[in-house]
């Protein structure tokens, strides 16, 4: 099964493709942009099918959006759901990758949320967004740390990092204060990764007939493992809105 359909099946019931709840989603959106008087301009910088921006849109009624990412099923599924929200005259949806936007304006607000890795980490990815933002602008971003030290495993699974301190520390001295933040809880990371596995788990089970079927149930079994046993006691996620240190 190709790598997009999966995705698309295992966000069906968690459209925040990260283990962020409603809840934390709206206050990070309401503290990350610009007040509700104010025009905004918005980008997602690896927006999938742009939940984040739809959401934006919806808390603020005078911002327009722009969303970039290279699955093409993704940005139809994110055109689909604009018109059903009444936002398609608000939001641009660019198929394209991200180094290569440019639309000859900077940004009040750049978001990548669980992206970080399409530009080779936190770091790279905040170089990225700065280089579209306005000044005076915030950062959304939003990466995985360890709570503790996790296994070798789990370290081959997800890559190396560090711990949340580090890492808010690598931030700061890359010249970014954060203004808020949120850190996931265990019930946010655990009904993330169920509705991941459930999702693809049940598309699977109601469509025995489907070529894709068997494929679709392994993923789910072999991922629903993994973070069983391999990196559910260890890994953690923070959201951090930020901006630019004066000086």
């Amino acid at each position: 099964m190709h790598r997009e359909t999966i995705s698309r099946l295992a966000h069906t019931h968690h459209p925040i493709a990260a283990p962020v709840g409603d809840t934390a989603v709206d206050t990070l959106l309401r503290r990350a942009l610009p007040p509700a008087d104010r025009d905004a301009r918005v980008l997602d910088l690896g927006c999938g099918a742009a939940e984040w921006l739809l959401r934006a849109l919806a808390v603020h009624p005078g911002a327009r959006a722009d969303g970039v990412d290279t699955s093409g099923a993704a940005l139809d599924a994110a055109r689909t759901a604009a018109r059903e929200r009444g936002v398609e005259d608000r939001l641009a949806l660019h198929h394209t990758p991200a180094a290569d936007h440019d639309p000859g304006h900077r940004y009040d607000l750049v978001l990548s949320v669980g992206a970080t890795h399409a530009f080779g980490g936190l770091l790279e990815t905040l170089d990225a967004a700065h280089r579209h933002l306005a000044p005076g602008g915030t950062v959304l971003v939003g990466d995985g740390y360890w709570e503790r030290p996790p296994s070798p495993a789990a370290v081959e699974m997800l890559g190396a990092g560090a711990d949340l301190p580090t890492t808010v520390d690598l931030v700061t001295r890359a010249g970014w204060t954060p203004v808020y933040g949120h850190v996931s809880t265990r019930e946010e990371l655990d009904d993330y990764e169920w509705s991941w596995t459930g999702s693809l788990a049940g598309w699977a089970l109601d469509h025995p007939g489907d070529p894709d079927s068997a494929d679709a149930l392994a993923v789910a079994t072999a991922h629903r493992n993994d973070w069983l046993t391999t990196y559910r006691p260890t890994w953690g996620f923070v959201t951090l809105v930020l901006r630019r240190t004066a000086g």
